[in-house]
């Protein structure tokens, strides 16, 4: 496998602060990489210099060799994002959600009727009819990850896509991850769930705005004698910020 993103010294500063401290991290074609830290860690941050949202305020991201801020639009049509609240509407139904995504995405009007066809058939009617505000925490991620899909992106970024939902959502959520892996898709997944990251093929965690520890999942817990991945992590958390751990493992409670 190649590396088909490359993030070299990558910074991003609000004013004094630092979101993102000079980060660097390599991903491959066809891997699940899991993007792992606390609330405010900066991984909302990377993923959106990574696609275009945000400014980068130094460094530089490769995508398919090419400089993500001088492509955006070609990097657009080549990458699927779907953002921490689902990237929905609120206010309009699923069949509108698809309808105005589509239509910004440059889909042709038969090929937006052939996706609401598509997605009825595994959602009920009623339930697409309703504005999305009111539909269940499910239905909503699945809406959510559909229209993210919608132009079939072989980059796809998940921002926390199960935050909120219940456990059983949460682990048919993975089975279509990996359903997009076997496809030959790239995704980076973040999350602060630690039981996820043992899904993915690597795993990077982050805390202010730092990477602390990256590698495959199994052989981190091996190298640093850990018997599971939340053990690896707080030591982590641990090892970079000792003065702040116990705040932390009291907000993550």
């Amino acid at each position: 496998m190649f590396d088909i993103i490359e993030v070299r010294n990558l910074t991003k500063k609000f004013g004094n602060f630092t979101a993102v401290n000079n980060i660097s991290f390599n991903i491959k074609k066809g891997e699940i990489l899991g993007f792992l830290g606390p609330n405010g860690a900066g991984k909302t941050t990377t993923i959106k210099m990574l696609n275009g949202l945000l400014k980068i305020t130094s460094g530089q991201v490769t995508i398919k060799g090419m400089d993500a801020e001088k492509n955006r639009k070609k990097i657009k049509r080549m990458t699927g994002y779907m953002s921490q609240k689902f990237s929905l509407y609120p206010l309009l139904n699923s069949l509108e959600n698809i309808e105005f995504f589509g239509g910004i995405s440059g889909l042709p009007k038969v090929r937006i009727r052939e996706k609401q066809a598509e997605i009825r058939e595994s959602v009920d009617a009623a339930v697409l009819k309703r504005k999305v505000a009111d539909i269940p925490p499910g239905i909503k991620q699945k809406v959510a990850l559909f229209v993210c899909l919608m132009t079939d992106p072989e980059i796809i970024f998940l921002d926390e896509p199960t935050s909120g939902v219940d456990p059983e959502v949460r682990r048919n959520f993975w089975f279509e991850i990996y359903r997009l892996k076997t496809e030959g898709k790239t995704l980076l997944v973040s999350t602060h769930n630690l039981d996820e990251v043992e899904y993915a093929d690597r795993m990077i965690i982050i805390h202010h705005g730092n990477i602390i520890l990256e590698g495959e999942p199994g052989a981190l817990q091996r190298r640093h004698n850990k018997d599971s991945v939340e053990e690896l992590f707080k030591d982590a958390i641990l090892s970079s910020d000792p003065e702040n751990y116990k705040t932390f493992q009291h907000s993550n409670k």
